[in-house]
């Protein structure tokens, strides 16, 4: 069978597919389950496949293209508009080959697996994070209840006022004390863990040179790494910035601009990541009198520090960009 562009819907054990010929004319409306995939497309002469970026998409995309295939990723809000009636697995797959053709389409990079695995390593630890705040706030609100409180807060604090109601004479009941005891075990778990996760991201950006060139901290590069590989993907680098969700959200038109807030697309963690650094820069640069403290405490001065907070992370993802996509180090000036 010869096809040009062939449209896959993917499902867990279903496949639905809509391939089309040089004359754009549907020829193939097959379902397949999961294990005649592979024996489909190997019979099949090379051709387009199209496939929603969604789970288990890289890794189908890389084992057809080890078949020869040329394969696109989109994006699931890039297809909706080619839905042309009710949701159903046949409408999907038309509207995936449909919006593969389109000349302006926006594509979703292929993943490596070790890009994967490295993005599993960073949502692991984010994870473990979201879970040991639960914890540290439990602790302190439970032991706020016997009228035990600590000023300041964060693991080290409550860690401290942990082993306070432990050993001091305080009225804890012997069944609080156990229990506080057990959630004192599971914060160090909790710890145990993460150092783990630490070691392995440190171990990740040591053998990567990527990582090296950004002379990011090793968390926020090995991150951005694990992303865009090296972020060939985007045209520019304000391409870039827009895919993070730094650049204003806009509602323009009669030639008149209207810039808003951040329009927040895109990955939500590398975000968080780069406005975090930023914000520790900021703190620490009214003291000096390089080229772009300055014109960070220029913004500080006409805007206001979260507006500076997140121009500098914007700024930051546009130097990542040229670092990565033009293989060369960070030049200050």
């Amino acid at each position: 069978m010869k096809l040009k562009r062939i449209g896959v819907d993917w499902a867990k054990q279903v496949f639905q597919l809509h391939g089309v010929d040089s004359h754009e004319q549907a020829v193939c409306r097959k379902q397949l389950k999961r294990s005649q995939m592979l024996d489909f497309f190997r019979r099949l002469e090379p051709c387009t496949v199209a496939m929603e970026a969604c789970g288990s998409a890289h890794y189908w995309a890389r084992e057809l293209r080890t078949l020869g295939h040329e394969v696109r990723l989109i994006a699931p809000q890039f297809v909706k508009p080619y839905v042309k009636s009710g949701k159903n697995d046949a409408n999907d797959a038309e509207a995936i080959c449909e919006a593969a053709s389109r000349p302006s389409m926006r594509y979703v990079e292929v993943k490596s697996a070790g890009q994967q695995a490295s993005q599993a390593l960073h949502r692991i630890r984010s994870r473990l994070i979201r879970a040991r705040t639960a914890l540290v706030n439990e602790i302190r609100g439970l032991l706020g209840e016997f009228g035990l409180v600590e000023a300041r807060h964060g693991v080290a604090a409550t860690r401290r006022l942990t082993q306070t109601a432990l050993d001091a004479q305080n009225g804890l009941p012997g069944q609080m004390r156990e229990l506080l005891a057990e959630l004192s075990g599971e914060l160090d778990e909790h710890d145990a863990r993460l150092s783990r996760l630490d070691d392995m991201i440190q171990r990740q950006a040591r053998e990567d040179e990527r990582v090296g060139r950004l002379l990011h901290g090793p968390i926020t590069a090995t991150a951005l790494v694990s992303a865009v590989g090296d972020a060939r993907q985007f045209s520019s680098a304000r391409q870039f910035a827009a895919w993070l969700g730094l650049v204003p959200r806009q509602h323009s038109s009669g030639g008149k601009e209207r810039l808003g807030a951040i329009n927040t697309r895109g990955d939500s963690y590398l975000r968080t990541l780069l406005i975090h650094g930023a914000r520790a820069v900021l703190r620490h640069c009214q003291d000096k009198a390089d080229r772009r403290s300055q014109w960070l405490r220029q913004r500080v001065c006409r805007r206001n520090p979260n507006i500076a907070t997140v121009a500098l992370a914007n700024k930051n993802a546009r130097i990542v960009w040229a670092i990565l996509s033009r293989g060369e180090g960070y030049w200050p000036g």
